[in-house]
């Protein structure tokens, strides 16, 4: 019966381990002085041998003829591990077996003595996903073991294991593999299988496998299957990843703004068939070494993985682009890539993307963005800030061009003026007294419109009541009809007379501007807080 290559070429000793000697070597130590820990955690993204180095301690530790720190794999104890049929080392799933009764169960067989090795093994695998009762009952008997049982936890996401636990334990963590370490690997099984596998295709292979030795066998073992010599196209057809060409043909058109083209490499890339969630991490991928060109043009070359024919397409791509633009273009990408896993339709969250990248204003998104956040912190300020005056000032008359008039829904209620307005003069104005209390009760009736009047004045003339206020935003709102009449009728109960409304703003628009632009100053210069006590000084 065929078995996996990952399965098969699992490492059987620690010399066998790559890219892990940090770890590898304390733990041959630890065997050959016999001082190994009751408890040990093994942290590290998917494929970095967790699992294998626990099941290789578990044999070191029984074995009868350990070598050098390593099991020999000849006697019975290591033959029987391999093939699971060694009681002493148990085995548990902890995203399958997460409750307290199994962990129950566990702590119950502890307490018996191993039946054929010097110690018990208990490897719990993905030990984050152990509910709390779970950890719990796993606690007591970590904290004080038998001295024959031993602890090996392994878990991708060591956050979630309770500090508890964690204390109890001696941690190491594994590194992702390098791919070039990856790289050799895949040669050496390669040649053992009899399989024809080219350079640029180990390379691929290793740099899709994202730092985990167990995808990159996986994807060797499903690309054997696929073609008698494996390649770079090969791997690319296999993974349903984009073709190179195809790749850089749309980063050209996403710099170049061509909508179009880019779009249509994309509608070619679906129509055979192509993985356009895998499309757009390879695009992020290379849009990260066209960064890193950017960033750090002396020695890019070291940080950057790619293949050596597309290094002059990277450094071309580099130069015709900004180092704010490729940012930007990342930012998208992530957030679609992210948005991907959620949309029923993948295709057109990424050409919406595309587009938006295409676009000339893609650019200066984060800019906007920033700018409307001041804007918001300015009108929090304005409102804080009091400078309109009592009554207008002398030799000014209230009908100027930024008078507005409330209009009532119904033209006959509509008072007439009883007063000529171009005849009236600034001495003639009657201070409004009970105006604080106009601006409470309409706080009630309309408290959106209402705080735009904070710090406004009002004096009467006849019927006509004259509103000064010192935010233009309320001359906005007070061209809606409902928000000019919710304002006459409030006068209208508070004063006991249905007035003409007349309102103007106390500064004009370059003044507003000029304020505007002193309070940005004031806020990119300092913290928010010290504007605003600026700003309530003046």
């Amino acid at each position: 019966m065929y078995k996996a290559l990952y399965r098969k070429w699992r490492p059987m000793t620690f010399d066998d381990v790559i890219s892990q000697q940090h770890i590898t070597d304390t733990l041959k130590n630890q065997i050959i002085s016999g001082k190994t820990a009751h408890a040990y955690l093994f942290t590290g993204s998917r494929g970095t041998g967790k699992t294998t180095c626990a099941r290789i301690l578990a044999k070191a530790v029984n074995c009868r003829n350990m070598k050098d720190g390593n099991p020999c794999l000849e006697c019975d104890i290591c033959r029987d591990a391999d093939n699971g049929s060694l009681t002493d080392i148990v085995e548990i799933d902890a995203a399958s077996n997460n409750g307290v009764d199994n962990i129950r169960d566990l702590r119950d067989g502890a307490v018996y003595t191993p039946e054929r090795g010097a110690y018990k093994i208990y490897i719990i695998d993905e030990v984050h996903m152990l509910s709390q009762g779970a950890f719990n009952a796993l606690l007591k008997i970590m904290e004080e073991p038998p001295p024959y049982v031993k602890f090996i936890l392994a878990t991708t996401e060591i956050h979630k294991v309770p500090a508890t636990i964690a204390s109890r334990c001696q941690r190491y963590d594994f590194r992702r593999i390098k791919a070039e370490d990856i790289a050799a690997r895949l040669k050496f099984i390669a040649q053992q299988e009899s399989i024809d596998l080219t350079d640029d295709g180990a390379a691929l292979i290793a740099k899709l496998a994202d730092g985990g030795m167990r995808d990159a066998v996986s994807l060797l073992d499903q690309c054997s299957a696929c073609a008698e010599t494996i390649d770079a196209g090969t791997v690319s057809d296999a993974a349903g990843i984009a073709g190179r060409d195809y790749l850089y043909d749309m980063l050209d058109a996403v710099s170049e703004r061509d909508i179009s083209k880019a779009l249509s490499i994309t509608g070619t890339l679906y129509e055979m068939s192509k993985d356009l969630a895998r499309l757009c991490e390879e695009l992020i991928s290379q849009l990260r070494n066209i960064m890193l060109i950017k960033a750090s043009p002396k020695n890019y070359s070291e940080l950057i993985v790619c293949m050596p024919d597309e290094l002059k397409r990277l450094e071309a791509l580099a130069q015709a682009s900004d180092l704010d633009d490729v940012m930007n273009r990342l930012y998208a990408l992530q957030e679609c890539r992210e948005r991907m896993a959620k949309v029923l339709n993948k295709r057109v969250e990424f050409e919406m993307t595309l587009i938006r990248l295409c676009g000339e204003n893609t650019a200066n998104q984060s800019e906007a963005i920033d700018n409307s956040e001041i804007y918001d912190k300015i009108k929090k300020l304005e409102d804080m800030i009091k400078r309109a005056p009592a009554v207008p000032a002398a030799g000014s008359t209230p009908a100027e061009p930024e008078v507005l008039t409330a209009k009532n829904p119904a033209p006959d209620t509509e008072p007439v003026p009883t007063v000529d307005i171009k005849k009236l003069k600034p001495e003639d104005l009657v201070p409004c007294e009970r105006w604080d209390d106009v601006l409470e009760e309409f706080r009630k009736v309309n408290p959106a419109v209402a705080g735009s009047l904070d710090g406004s004045v009002a004096a009467t003339a006849g019927n006509i009541i004259f509103i000064t206020s010192q935010n233009r935003f309320f001359i906005t709102l007070f061209k809606t009809k409902e928000n000019a009449v919710s304002l006459g009728e409030t006068i209208n109960r508070v004063l006991g007379q249905r007035f003409v409304i007349k309102a103007r703003c106390a500064t004009t628009v370059d003044q507003q501007k000029n304020m505007a632009e002193e309070l940005i100053k004031k806020a990119q210069a300092s913290n928010i807080e010290t504007a605003i006590e600026n700003g309530s000084s003046q």
